[in-house]
């Protein structure tokens, strides 16, 4: 059985400080598998919810656009009316 002596420098643990940091593809590798793994945590919606939530967005942008359409509309007769 051996034991580090006293006088030698003990090895950090894997990933403290002043360890050495594995190189870039090391470090892309675990990356995509953190990215994967995450990935399959998610809750994915079905068809219907994602067509949903589609028609949904569409029309609540378009209702957004609308008034503010009307908006810059009724502003700019108003500012034509005050100072043309």
């Amino acid at each position: 059985m051996t034991q580090a002596s006293e006088t030698e420098p003990r090895a950090a643990a894997a990933g403290g400080r002043g360890g050495k940091r594995p190189g870039y593809p090391e470090r892309i590798a675990t990356y995509n598998r953190q990215v994967v793994a995450e990935l399959r945590k998610v809750l994915w919606p079905t068809r219907n919810e994602l067509v949903t939530y589609t028609v949904v967005s569409v029309a609540f942008v378009t209702a957004m656009v609308a008034f503010v359409g009307l908006l810059d509309y009724v502003f700019t007769k108003l500012v034509f009316h005050v100072f043309g």
